[in-house]
């Protein structure tokens, strides 16, 4: 709770120095925010939460039949079945990749659409990102790094997304890192850099705390951690 803490005692507490506060009036304004800030991030949590629940449920549960549905014999729906489906889902199809007749399948599969103008770009790209970003052995959005851009003198942070490689780092003198530039308040948007690793500084915030500052516009800015 230690940030939610520390806002809700600059809230609460009592400036000696301004009047106004003594007053009915002062008090009651920071009872409402303090209270704003106790139930306003539980709330839209719970809210998004139960949304992206809904959604699955509403498009996986229609997909089950009826006779091995539990919403056809239970009074009430329940909540996050979808979820537990495509969790369920998920698992399965690893399984089944896992063994010959899996890997088999998946070698046609992909031998048929490789043949597939435009959709075999479309699948191959896709397919590397996917590769790339849930490979543990991966480097990707791991570190966060800030640089001058786009002139000196002005800062912006970004994420490195691994070791130039390749005709781009063979056309340049230094060696070269990946980064990608978000924009905000969407993070999924963005630029892809290629910048000399001596130009970077690397941050000690974490990829998570990152992206909170930039998704906030600054507004949530992560505790310094000193040079320790």
């Amino acid at each position: 709770m230690g940030k939610l803490d520390d806002d809700l005692e600059d809230v609460l507490i009592d400036d000696a120095n301004d009047a106004s506060k003594k007053t009915l009036f002062g008090k009651l304004r920071n009872y409402f925010l303090a209270g704003i800030l106790v139930t306003a991030p539980i709330s839209i949590t719970i809210f998004v939460t139960l949304k992206f629940l809904t959604f699955l449920d509403n498009k996986i549960t229609p997909l089950i039949p009826a006779m091995y549905n539990p919403n056809t014999y239970l009074p009430i729906s329940v909540p996050g079945l979808g979820l537990i489906i495509a969790i369920v889902f998920f698992i399965v199809v690893g399984w089944f990749t896992r063994n010959f007749f899996g890997r088999l399948l998946v070698r046609i599969s992909e031998y048929i659409v490789e043949r597939v103008p435009v959709i075999n770009t479309i699948y191959g790209a896709i397919k590397q990102i996917f590769e790339t970003v849930m490979a543990s052995q991966s480097d990707a959005f791991k570190e966060v790094v800030m640089f001058e851009y786009p002139r000196k003198g002005i800062w912006v942070m970004g994420f490195v997304t691994g070791q130039t490689k390749g005709e781009v780092q063979g056309l340049t003198d230094t060696d070269t890192v990946n980064v990608f530039l978000p924009t905000t308040p969407n993070p999924t948007s963005g630029f892809l850099l290629f910048i000399p690793k001596k130009d970077l500084i690397y941050m000690k915030m974490s990829v998570e705390e990152g992206i909170k500052m930039i998704v906030s516009g600054g507004i949530i800015t992560p505790e310094h951690k000193g040079n320790s």
